[in-house]
């Protein structure tokens, strides 16, 4: 399934993975909450009354409220990395990878920014071994990055003088589409996508014309 079949396939059925149907509909509860909210200001009562479920019923499919978040951040984080990664795996030189890359991952921020709020913004609130598993998946991201940049210079098809530097103003500014994504706005998750992949490729001393195409 490519990037943009699987960020499609999440908008017709957000969190088809989880099952059962109980534990799927707390968890779209606890995303709105928590993206409103905010953690802290989030209630099990809130999570469940906005599931139609009892908070007792949280407890048989959640132990915790850091469980809940915990869920809800993994699977983010592994969606966002799957998306990197595939575009890093793809044909075409570093260039093109790089636009690709950098196009869907602005598009499931902006298509999925109620949900990347909490996944990306909500990290302090996880502690011990829960916070260092969703730490590794953002490095495993930041290395995706980092690696198609790295490849850019030494292919000649990049000017970049500082790629850890780079790679993180990369990441910051294609992270931060879910604080200001807006329905309503006049560009759409594919249109964010496209501008952020040119402005990227020309962050890192590429004309990005041709491979934003």
């Amino acid at each position: 399934m490519s990037a943009v079949e699987q960020t499609a396939d999440e908008e017709s059925r957000p969190w088809g993975e989880v099952s059962p149907d109980a534990a799927r509909r707390l968890l779209i509860a606890a995303v709105e909450a928590f993206a409103e909210r905010g953690y802290h200001a989030t209630t099990t009562r809130d999570i469940a009354g906005r599931a139609g479920m009892s908070p007792a019923a949280l407890y048989i499919h959640y132990k915790t409220k850091e469980e809940l978040l915990h869920r809800i951040s993994r699977i983010g984080h592994e969606r966002a990395l799957e998306i990197l990664q595939a575009a890093a795996d793809g044909e075409g030189g570093a260039a093109e990878r790089l636009a690709v890359a950098v196009r869907s991952f602005v598009r499931w921020h902006a298509a999925q920014h109620t949900t990347a709020r909490v996944v990306q913004y909500e990290l302090d609130a996880l502690g011990g071994a829960a916070y260092e598993e969703i730490v590794a998946l953002r490095r495993r991201t930041d290395a995706v990055i980092r690696g198609i940049i790295e490849d850019g210079v030494r292919s000649g098809e990049f000017d970049v003088p500082d790629v850890p530097g780079t790679t993180l103003a990369v990441l910051s500014l294609s992270v931060d589409v879910a604080r200001w994504f807006k329905e309503s706005g006049r560009r759409t998750p594919d249109e964010v996508g496209a501008l952020y992949a040119d402005l990227v490729l020309r962050m890192v001393g590429h004309d990005g014309a041709d491979a934003v195409a």
